[in-house]
């Protein structure tokens, strides 16, 4: 393999630093003329503290690398170095890790979420450590004067066939004096050493040895703590408050009102915040403040209909309609089947369905629906700040740095070279922490006290005003001749306030008769990524409706849905499909093989069966589940996945694990209802998540092995998981899912 490298001689040169006999190398996609002058404007001390993405090489021939995205339990900490290391051909022992600070003219946003981390990374750092490494190479031929050609590496050492050889660390300050290769080689991937083959986790010890790693741990001296007051239900807003009593208690320092967006701001796509005026308590302990809180006396009113322009991707500018009224999650169902009786905004039409319906021996019809779900992380929602009349620092758990440093810099009124953000490991994301309202809310509050402050949402206050997977309902249909043939498929679907229907994928591009609608009703209840978003609620729905047109069909699940791909492949209907049908037929079969489905050995077995694609990856699941003591349990899981080249074995089964985990949880228990605009989950005694003797006793994980450049992996596993478990209740119980969560009435206000 050959890649073209963006560098010139002058920005590399500008962006290497000779410090102590060491070498630094840039690994961004992003460097520029512009980002070099800004390294070589620090010393080297500063530029380990504060710059991201380097290779560090010392004369003792340690290798540091700053990783750029975020860490949330993925292992990118592990993930993202090896592949540096697998170009620069160094050992791996000698490898130490960092996370980076965030710099977003050299790096853009460093993004962690839609299962990109390792897909985007994947060129870039294999580059960056290809031309370290042929740096390296030439600075032994011109040491030793020979030819590059002749000179061989191998974990961390230059070698010649005249006997001489170097530890990379010897030959780093001349390196650092070379100017960057145009074209740099990347290595085949039949000849990788340190990708593909499982390394521990990098942050593994610090861990579970309790070492400060999270936003939750971060301290400064003189730091205070603050908690937030926002309304109490959607469709309220602040009329006013008393706190004399409360200022009066120990440790409190301040209590105010404060807008987190000035009057006529635009907000960024991830600014999303349904509440704009709230009440900060300030002081000394988390404690004194929640005492603080709870004396506060509190005036709510309705809020009127709020608009809100929304600059979104490429600097398309969109109105957000907030509307008024306190919702409920029983009037929202009502709302939800009345408006699937209405026609639907086309979205795909392939054929004649119309036609197909009507002149069908049978027609097939099944609604699905799904609630709200928060998103629970287990560390806290929180995040420090401290701003000060010319420069800001702020430090937590985030997603997205470079999606809230603009907005950030707008409403401190600071230019974005004077923040700093440091990234710190997150205890969970799952999409909420790429919303940055908590980051904001928290510098607002450091800048009126004018001293470092800590923000940090109870349990309760991220479940009342956090943001959710939306609630959707979709309607799947099917069309059968005489002889049980597939002749037409539609599917029609709706949400609160979003449409999930996903029109382009399978089974779109395997029927000749085939129909995708969809329709949205506005809400004023905030709504964000999900782990897959939308594609966790469809998974359910459509694989559980296959299953069911399978049996109607009178075909074995798997083998119907191999049928159907297999005609994508070979005659595919449309021309925007976005899977490719080889890739997933290879997960179904790959699955069928490994779990022994249609064995003779596992006929007495409860099996349920879906794959899925979404974020470029294929997933699937085979469930075999037990009741016990009158309740189901999954058993166990085996699961087959292609997500191409897999970097790091380890990680990327923990991956698939708990997104299996994960998934069953949801299935089970995963809700969040409103009534009169106020959550009735609260914490985790009424909002039920799974308990460790409800987990699989064996997830089976494995992985289809091709040489495709890396996909997701974060996200593609967990929404097959909800179908599986549809799938093995009915073969277990009798008794069909059509709204989740399958273990609890729902909605019930």
């Amino acid at each position: 393999m050959e890649n073209k490298n963006a560098y010139n001689r002058r920005s590399f040169l500008k962006s290497s630093v000779i410090a102590g006999g060491g070498m630094m190398l840039s690994f961004s996609w992003f460097s520029s003329a512009k980002a070099a002058e800004k390294v070589a404007e620090l010393n080297l001390a500063e530029q380990w503290s504060e710059l991201a993405a380097y290779i560090k090489i010392t004369p003792d021939n340690v290798i540091k690398i700053l990783v750029p995205n975020p860490e949330f339990g993925q292992n990118v900490m592990t993930s993202l170095p090896m592949m540096v290391a697998e170009e620069l051909d160094c050992d791996w022992k000698n490898v130490v890790v960092e996370m980076s600070t965030h710099d977003n003219v050299k790096y853009g946003p460093q993004f962690t979420g839609g299962s990109n981390s390792i897909r985007m990374y994947w060129k870039p750092l294999r580059n960056a450590g290809a031309a370290a490494r042929q740096m390296l190479v030439e600075a032994a031929a011109q040491t030793w004067g020979v030819p590059a050609s002749e000179i061989t590496t191998k974990a961390g050492v230059l070698s010649h066939s005249s006997g001489k050889t170097a530890k990379y660390g010897e030959m780093a300050a001349k390196a650092a004096t070379i100017a960057v290769p145009k074209d740099v080689k990347l290595k085949s991937p039949k000849d990788f050493s340190i990708v593909r083959n499982s390394k521990k986790n990098t942050e593994g010890e610090k861990v579970v040895t309790g070492k400060p790693l999270f936003g939750i741990d971060y301290k400064v001296d003189g730091m205070l703590i603050a908690m937030i007051q926002h309304p109490p239900a959607f469709g309220k807003k602040l009329k006013s408050f008393d706190a004399t009593a409360a200022k009066k208690m120990s440790g409190i320092k301040d209590i105010f009102s404060f807008k987190l967006y000035d009057e006529g701001f635009e907000q960024a796509g991830f600014d999303t915040s349904t509440f704009n005026e709230m009440v900060a308590i300030v002081g000394n302990s988390t404690w004194e403040v929640m005492n603080a809180r709870k004396k506060i006396v509190f005036q709510w009113e309705n809020a009127p209909e709020v608009k809100n322009v929304i600059n979104g991707w490429g600097g398309r500018k969109t109105e957000q309609i907030s509307p008024a009224g306190l919702e409920s999650s029983k009037s929202q169902m009502v709302k939800m089947q009345e408006m699937a009786k209405k026609p639907a905004k086309e979205i795909r039409k392939d054929g004649d369905p119309e036609t197909a319906f009507k002149n069908a021996a049978t027609v097939i019809e099944r609604t699905y629906n799904a609630p709200f779900l928060a998103h629970n992380t287990m560390e806290p929602m929180n995040f420090f700040a401290h701003v000060q009349a010319d420069k800001a620092l702020v430090a937590g758990p985030l997603q997205a740095p470079g999606w809230m440093e603009p907005t950030l810099a707008k409403i401190l009124n600071l230019p974005a070279e004077k923040i700093e953000i440091q990234m710190t490991r997150m205890g969970g994301g799952f999409g909420r922490r790429a919303y940055a309202q908590y980051v904001y809310e928290a510098a607002r509050i450091s800048q009126r006290v004018k001293a470092p402050v800590k923000l940090i949402y109870s349990r309760e206050d991220d479940m009342n005003y956090g943001i959710y997977r939306p609630m959707y309902t979709a309607t799947y249909r099917a069309a059968l001749d005489a002889n049980k043939n597939l002749i037409g498929f539609h599917v029609t679907g709706g949400g609160i306030p979003e449409n999930p229907v996903h029109a382009n994928r399978f089974p779109a591009g395997a029927v000749d008769n085939y129909l995708a609608d969809g329709w949205e009703i506005p809400s004023n209840i905030t709504i964000g990524a999900f782990r897959a978003p939308r594609s966790n609620f469809n998974a359910a729905a459509e694989q559980s409706f296959l299953d069911e047109l399978a049996e109607a069909m009178g075909k074995d699940p798997i083998e119907m849905r191999l049928e159907m791909l297999k005609r994508a492949k070979e005659k595919p209907v449309g021309k925007n499909n976005e899977y490719d049908a080889a890739r997933y037929i290879g997960v179904l079969e790959l699955l069928k093989e490994k779990s022994g489905w249609g064995k003779p050995e596992n006929a007495g077995k409860k099996r349920g069966v879906a794959a899925y694609f979404c974020h470029a990856s294929y997933a699937g699941h085979v469930v075999d589940m037990v009741i016990r003591d009158g309740q189901p349990y999954v058993e166990s899981v085996t699961s087959a996945v292609d997500c191409g080249v897999v970097v790091n074995p380890d990680a990327a089964r923990n991956m698939v694990q708990g997104a299996v985990v994960d998934g069953i949880g949801n299935s089970f228990y995963g809700a969040l209802t409103h009534k009169d605009g106020a959550a009735e989950q609260s914490n985790f005694h009424n909002y039920r998540m799974i308990r460790h003797n409800e987990a699989p006793k064996k997830i089976d994980v494995h992985f289809v092995e091709n040489d495709i450049d890396p996909t997701g992996l974060g996200e593609p596993p967990f929404p097959p998981v909800f179908g599986a478990v549809a799938n093995a209740l009915f073969k277990t119980t009798g008794k069909r899912h059509y709204n989740q969560p399958f273990l609890a009435e729902q909605p019930k206000s």
